[in-house]
């Protein structure tokens, strides 16, 4: 397993698992907090909480497929209008990111992408960053392991207030502290409009005492303020440096995406005109549960869904006794929950089974108490291979609540567009599952 992780950060620096006397490594040895160690003396490491960031750790790289992360193509919207991008390096040789938030189209990204996308996007572009640093350091011949980070506020305003981009924007700087601790050298804020403490304070939560202490909002100056930490060979001419893409470029565009709105073509919520086979209400404060049993290894999971109104969670479940409904704390968590923009993209999802048993998917209205997610649309099956033909398998029962009911096991005819019913021999015609 560590050998799998290797070059992943080190957590011994974790704010968690160094317990409550001290925010970070740096922190080692200095004055501590109150109720801390006395002055010099190294905290101790706390070995279980260690242990759980790193497992964490390990199951979102698992999830987020990071042996083969740099090689996924994100979608064509976050390729051309997520902005931001990796541009020359510190004085120290420390990889700069730019990020420029005032083009940036949040809602536009959020109504054409998922957000599970875009997390993802997220997650490669610290993977990036991480593989750069790798290739510094034997480049240099010395420890390279942090980046410096530029944030471009022009332009901020009220749409980039708009709640689901602010919510996402968190997740993405959740993931980034507990996954990559210890990463960021500094963060420098230029340009800053006068609504930049009201967009500070939304998300800052979301950020340890450590990193908030290395974040600096520059002033007019800020221009001489960066060339004193990077050279201005390594800056673009638009940040006041000389630095120009090959064809005169001040901007690097070849390097730094300047984002834009995002065109309504990219909406993928209007495209979708597919019919869903089931639809339900998952009221406030509760979760609906469809199983399917997985004969044989190998078999892959799909799903596809929206909602109405508002996100939903949703996660897969291994079953630990058969027959009855389990909570989810008492089942073999498989996909782990998370909540998902389906109001405004569909969700489209997979999951090879491994191993053979009851498979719960999960849909959770729990941490809401002001919204039913009305007419939470889905179209489920799996597909099992066998001797060259394909069929799909429906849910074995659905399940709001306590209460139970059998569904309706279809057959896809291998070659064709057209279901089998097995509670009806005719033959009825609609749109294949996209398996």
């Amino acid at each position: 397993m560590l050998r799998k992780v290797r070059g992943a950060p080190c957590f011994w620096g974790h704010p968690a698992v160094l317990g409550h006397s001290c925010v970070g490594p740096h922190a080692l040895g200095h004055e501590p907090q109150q109720g801390g160690p006395t002055h010099g003396v190294h905290p101790v490491p706390n070995l279980t909480l260690a242990c759980s960031a790193l497992l964490q750790h390990v199951e979102l790289r698992k999830h987020m497929d990071a042996d083969n992360i740099i090689a996924w193509e994100p979608p064509e919207v976050i390729q051309k209008y997520m902005s931001g991008g990796l541009c020359g390096y510190d004085r120290e040789g420390s990889p700069v990111r730019y990020e420029i938030i005032g083009p940036l189209d949040g809602k536009g990204l959020l109504f054409s992408a998922s957000k599970q996308d875009l997390i993802k996007n997220k997650f490669r572009d610290c993977e990036l960053l991480r593989l750069e640093c790798e290739q510094q350091s034997e480049k240099l011949g010395k420890k390279i392991e942090m980046v410096m980070m530029v944030y471009d506020c022009e332009g901020l305003g009220l749409k980039h207030l708009w709640k689901p981009a602010v919510d996402t924007y968190g997740e993405i700087l959740s993931m980034f502290e507990e996954n990559y601790p210890e990463s960021l050298k500094r963060l420098f804020i230029v340009k800053a409009p006068k609504i930049f403490p009201v967009a500070y304070n939304l998300v800052k939560h979301f950020l340890s005492e450590d990193t908030r202490k290395k974040v600096v909002v520059l002033g007019s100056n800020w221009k001489e303020v960066l060339q004193k930490y990077i050279d201005p060979a390594q800056i673009p001419v638009e940040y006041g440096g000389t630095l120009t893409d090959p064809d005169g470029d001040p901007k690097c565009s070849s390097k730094i995406n300047y984002g834009g709105d995002v065109p309504q073509h990219y909406y993928v919520r209007d495209q979708l005109a597919q019919k869903y086979e089931h639809s339900v209400v998952v009221n406030r404060g509760s979760s609906h549960q469809v199983e399917y049993e997985i004969l044989f290894p190998g078999c892959v999971l799909r799903w596809q869904f929206r909602s109405e109104g508002a996100d939903i969670g949703f996660g897969v479940y291994l079953k630990t006794k058969v027959g009855e409904r389990q909570r989810a704390s008492d089942m073999t968590e498989v996909l782990p929950n998370q909540r998902y923009n389906a109001h405004m993209v569909p969700e489209d999802g997979s999951l090879t089974c491994s191993t053979p048993g009851i498979y719960v998917l999960r849909f959770d209205n729990t941490y809401s108490f002001l919204h039913s997610k009305k007419d939470l649309s889905t179209d489920i099956g799996h597909r099992l291979r066998k001797r060259g033909s394909d069929t799909v398998h429906r849910p074995l029962s659905q399940s709001t609540g306590t209460g139970d009911w059998a569904l309706t096991h279809r057959t896809l005819v291998p070659g064709t567009n057209v279901r089998h019913d097995t509670r009806n021999p005719a033959l009825t015609g609609g749109p294949a599952l996209g398996m």
